[in-house]
């Protein structure tokens, strides 16, 4: 299933019920099954899906949240004047997280009334919610915030490496966060300690981060494969080096996506493909071949995988039977 939508694929999502959907640098939500929505008065800068419900929940330059169902669309909060460039929700809870500004700011999607904000000496560039959903990591320059979501009066507790952080992820298990750095590096920090984690080595910036095998690995992209770095044990990465699968010298990996528990990581490339791998075996297959521009958005859902690309080509295609 091909789409052509004319405009910037900013991310492809599959919902909770197994909808794909693509949010779009037009401002409009698509989804596969034909119904449209105009979301935001501008670009979308950011989107996921809803934690709890259908839809999609976008941000976007008219400094808006809003949460889009085929059916229609509610505004979630809106901070004048501001670019609404990352959101993250708590894993199955009802909190969500948005930068705007220097200011990270949360409201729980089941009681309005609830409200926090966490001020940065520099502006927010990602934030991610650890598994428990108790704490948010928070991308800024000089390193990443640590902060509890529900408490109102708090001093976060800063991870301090020099550069501007661009991306932020926990591991599954809470132990490490890792942050993608505007240089072509990782940064990470072990949580029990604050000690540093060095990734470096990486041709090009890294995009995206996904975890899987139940947190015992990280595929990143950046490179002309996947590279994947072992997470197992109490030290991580830690003295360890890191596998790359499917490179290819032709091509940078630009997005990667995987399903936390499994073992089949997607790959996108600037070249405009698609491929799938299975880290246990080793096979790898094409999901398209589509030569042309770069993949930006790349999501998968059991044997389905959503991508999209910087031009509007989108689709949604079954993971090959090969590396299942």
């Amino acid at each position: 299933m091909r789409f052509d939508f004319d405009a910037y694929v900013t991310a492809a999502l599959f919902e909770p019920g197994g909808a794909a959907a693509f949010a779009l640098g037009d401002g409009q939500v698509r989804w596969a099954g034909g119904a449209s929505l105009a979301a935001h008065d501008g670009a979308i800068l950011t989107a996921i899906h809803h934690p709890t419900a259908a839809g999609v929940i976008s941000g976007g330059d008219d400094g808006r949240v809003v949460w889009s169902r085929p059916e229609g669309s509610t505004e979630l909060a809106a901070v004048k004047g501001r670019w609404i460039e990352s959101l993250a929700a708590a894993p199955g809870a009802s909190l969500l997280a948005f930068g705007a500004g220097r200011e990270v700011r949360i409201i729980d999607l089941a009681d309005p009334s609830f409200s926090r904000v966490f001020a940065h000496e520099r502006s927010v560039s990602d934030i991610a919610f650890d598994a428990r959903g108790r704490r948010i990591g928070v991308a800024t320059y000089g390193g990443a915030a640590l902060w509890y979501a529900r408490i109102a009066d708090q001093q976060p507790v800063m991870l301090r490496w020099a550069g501007s952080h661009i991306a932020v992820a926990f591991s599954p298990d809470g132990k490490f966060l890792i942050s993608a750095m505007q240089e072509n590096a990782l940064h990470g920090w072990r949580l029990s300690d604050a000690r540093d984690l060095r990734m470096g080595g990486y041709p090009a910036k890294v995009k995206s981060v996904a975890f899987l095998q139940s947190g015992r690995m990280m595929a990143t992209s950046g490179a002309n494969g996947v590279v994947v770095w072992p997470f197992a044990g109490a030290d991580g990465p830690m003295g360890k080096q890191a596998m790359e699968i499917g490179f290819d010298e032709g091509a940078l990996v630009t997005r990667v996506a995987a399903e936390p528990e499994g073992e089949v990581v997607v790959a996108g490339l600037d070249t405009g493909g698609v491929w799938a791998a299975n880290v246990r075996t080793g096979q790898r297959a094409d999901v398209t071949t589509g030569a042309g521009a770069p993949i930006t958005a790349l999501a998968i859902a059991g044997d389905r995988v959503a991508w999209g690309d910087e031009a509007g080509g989108a689709g949604v295609e079954d993971v090959p039977a090969g590396v299942r």
